[in-house]
C-alpha cells in the first residue's frame, strides 16, 4: 500500500491520515510548525500539506522536491500552482464538515485534481472523487461554504427568531432534517414549500414585521433566494 505523511496534522489532516491508515496505507511521521520540513518528501508516496490555506505555498516551497513523491494540499479554493516547484502535484478536499480529527471521512465526496494517487486515496476511503479543475476551485469552495457554514449561520437565525416566540431550537431539527431529505430526493425547486412557493407575500410581510429588525435583512435575502426556485406562472394562469 502507498505511504503518506502529513504536514500540519490539524483536524482535516488528522482525519485523512487516520482514515487512510485504517484502509492500509503506511503512515510516516507527521510534521508540524517548527520542524525541519526540507526532507519531508523523502521516503513517502504522498505528502499532504494540511496547513491553513495561506501557508500552503510557503510550506511547499520549503520542501525539497523528490522524484516520485506526490505533494498535495487539502485546500478547497486553491489550485495546483501553489505547490511549485514539485513536479507531481495534487489536491483533495473533503466535502464534509470536520469538527475534530477523529471525524470519519469514509464515504465522503472529495474534490480532486492532479496526480491520480489522490483518486486512489479517496477510493480506498470508500469515498467519491469529483474532478474540480483549478479555474473552478473558488466557485466549488464557495458552494461548500454555503452548504455548511451558511447553513449553520441560518440555524443561528432560526434560534434567535424562535426565541421571540419562546420555542427552542431543538423543536425545528426534525423540520430541517426532513427538508434536507426532500432536497436530496426531489431537488431544491421541487422541495420548496411555504409562503414564497405559494406566492403568499402577505404572510411573508407578516413574518418580516414580526421578527427583530436586525433579522429582517437576512430573512429578506433568503426569501429572494427562495423566489428564484419558483417557476414563472404560465400566461393566463390564475
Amino acid at each position: 500500500m502507498p505511504s503518506i505523511r502529513v504536514i500540519g496534522p490539524g483536524r482535516a489532516g488528522t482525519a485523512l491520515l487516520r482514515g487512510l491508515v485504517a484502509a492500509g496505507w503506511e503512515p510516516r511521521e507527521s510534521l508540524r510548525h517548527g520542524h525541519d520540513l526540507t526532507g519531508a518528501a523523502y521516503g513517502v508516496d504522498l505528502l499532504v500539506i494540511a496547513t491553513p490555506d495561506a501557508a500552503v505555498a510557503e510550506v511547499a516551497a520549503v520542501v525539497t522536491p523528490v522524484v516520485g513523491t506526490v505533494v498535495a494540499h487539502l485546500a478547497g479554493a486553491l489550485g495546483l500552482d501553489v505547490l511549485e516547484p514539485h513536479a507531481k502535484r495534487a489536491s483533495l478536499h473533503p466535502l464534509r464538515s470536520i469538527p475534530s480529527g477523529d471525524t470519519s471521512l469514509v464515504g465522503a465526496w472529495f474534490a480532486v485534481a492532479g496526480d491520480p494517487i489522490v483518486a486512489t486515496a479517496v477510493t480506498d476511503l470508500g469515498g467519491r472523487p469529483v474532478l474540480v479543475r483549478d479555474g473552478a476551485r473558488a466557485a466549488y469552495h464557495a458552494a461548500a461554504v454555503i452548504a455548511s457554514n451558511h447553513l449553520v449561520a441560518l440555524l443561528g437565525q432560526v434560534e434567535r427568531v424562535a426565541a421571540v416566540a419562546g420555542v427552542p431550537l431543538e423543536a425545528y431539527f426534525d423540520l430541517v432534517r426532513g427538508t434536507v431529505d426532500n432536497v436530496q430526493r426531489l431537488g431544491p425547486a421541487a422541495a420548496l414549500t411555504g409562503p414564497v412557493r405559494r406566492g403568499d407575500w402577505t404572510t411573508v410581510r407578516r413574518h418580516f414585521d414580526a421578527i427583530p429588525v436586525e433579522e429582517q435583512a437576512g430573512y429578506e435575502a433568503m426569501a429572494a433566494l427562495a423566489a428564484r426556485l419558483v417557476p414563472p406562472a404560465e400566461p393566463g394562469a390564475k
